[in-house]
């Protein structure tokens, strides 16, 4: 295994990326003892460049620097993009908690740049809307939308060794994420320094994706639960992404790949963003339990599933904004 920091390992993606001779192997092996053994994992020289990273969370802090009413214009929607208010979110999906309070942060979401003209936007097909993006700020688009189609790029050299980490051809995914759903949450924790016992940044929960890649960040605050109950502190490791696994890839393998479950909470003393990339399969793939997990003493957990199918029922447990206010979907 690589060098780890504390208990989360590292995979270096720069000799895979060259080409260099037993690399992939390597990162392979070391990709499934991370995804079956604590379901996080770092990675560094992943070829994201460090002026776009910072680029992106400056843009993330203008826009919660703006006064609620404006972000209030582009409030979540149906489809899961846009402003999401302070408490708008309580995680009552928690394997680990009884969460019964909304979570102390706030957050923009953004998914693939989609024009308004495209014939899902036209339709109205769930998940598959335009943007909403603030008005008047200017470089704000272009960058978010830069550091989407790079992180795509990202997830498009991982995926081959999740396959193969699953004991399969290299591109047996290619075809599902040949345009993969995904979600940028920019999210802003305030100083959190006192909190009752069932309050959180965010609550403890498991993500609902194939993968989540949080960006690099200077100021710490997310705990991850181990398996044997305990929490570990996420350390902060310049230029790596910090990579897990969600509850789609636990479907996705038979429950052979983890969605470990974590929180976050800000006691640094000052503001708080961070960048979590969520990406899946494209919408329409049947997600099933890959061959390799299951057999004649091994059947399937779970029932094939979509992700609109899945993220429909997710949103309805999770956004207390649209629950409570039909009219966030408009």
């Amino acid at each position: 295994m690589s060098p780890r920091a504390d208990a989360i390992p590292i995979i270096d993606l720069g000799p895979c990326l060259a080409g260099q001779p037993g690399a992939i192997e390597r990162a392979t092996r070391e990709l499934h003892a991370a995804l079956t053994e604590i379901g996080f994992y770092f990675v560094v020289n992943h070829g994201v460049p460090p002026d776009l990273i910072r680029n992106t969370f400056h843009q993330a802090a203008r826009f919660h620097a703006l006064p609620l009413d404006r972000k209030m214009e582009v409030r979540i929607d149906t489809h899961n993009v846009g402003y999401l208010p302070m408490r708008g979110d309580t995680l009552r999906t928690s394997t680990v908690q009884a969460v019964t309070k909304p979570n102390l942060n706030e957050a923009f979401f953004v998914a693939r740049d989609l024009p308004a003209d495209h014939p899902d936007v036209v339709a109205g097909r769930r998940f598959r809307s335009a943007n909403r993006w603030p008005s008047d700020l200017p470089g704000f688009r272009e960058t978010i939308i830069a550091y989407c189609d790079t992180l795509e790029r990202l997830v498009r050299r991982l995926v081959p060794l999740y396959a193969r980490a699953l004991g399969l051809p290299p591109t047996y995914f290619d075809a599902a994420f040949a345009e993969p759903q995904y979600k940028l949450r920019m999210t802003h924790y305030p100083n959190q320094p006192a909190l009752a016992d069932d309050e959180f940044g965010i609550a403890p929960h498991t993500d609902t994706s194939f993968l989540t890649l949080l960006a690099p960040n200077d100021v710490s605050g997310l705990s991850i639960r181990s398996r044997d109950g305990h929490w570990i502190e996420a350390p902060v490791l310049p230029d790596a992404y910090l990579v897990n696994g969600g509850q789609l890839l636990q479907r996705w393998t038979n429950d052979v790949c983890l969605a470990t479950p974590h929180r976050a909470v800000n006691r640094s003393g000052g503001e708080r963003y961070a960048l979590a990339f969520f990406c899946d399969n494209t919408i329409d793939w049947p997600i099933a339990a890959v061959p390799t997990t299951v057999g004649p003493d091994r059947p399937p957990k779970y029932p094939t599933t979509s992700y609109t199918d899945y993220m429909v029922e997710y949103q309805k447990r999770t956004y207390d904004l649209l629950n409570a206010d039909p009219k966030a979907a408009e």
